[in-house]
């Protein structure tokens, strides 16, 4: 049984941090510890969906996701925490967010 999980995120508004933000998450150039800590994490899929700066992830969990320990996971992994620091280059906080808050839950509203 998986659980899914989405989010949002905004990028700079400048076509050229766009344009290289979208070329490090192409197929095969995230960096192989970033997809190993998420599949270490209990993340079965993940997608990110573009709209002109607005980003939204959907996340496919199993049952040994706990997203403290990811992210207690993630502060204790120094390589995890360059990607987070270099993705800052590209991302901004939504302007609701909490401080330091980057990629923020969705609520559903919707459900067929």
């Amino acid at each position: 049984m998986t659980k899914r999980y989405c989010y949002a995120c905004d990028l700079k508004e400048d076509a050229q941090l766009i344009a290289e933000y979208k070329a490090y998450h192409a197929e095969g150039n995230a960096w192989p510890e970033i997809t190993k800590s998420i599949k270490d994490a209990g993340i079965v899929d993940m997608q990110i969906y573009l709209t002109g700066n607005r980003m939204f992830m959907i996340m496919e969990v199993d049952e040994t996701f706990d997203a403290e320990k990811k992210a207690k996971m993630d502060a204790d992994n120094t390589i995890v925490q360059e990607w987070e620091n270099l993705m800052w280059n590209y991302q901004q906080e939504l302007p609701w967010a909490k401080d330091g808050e980057k990629w923020i839950a969705l609520e559903q509203i919707f459900q067929l």
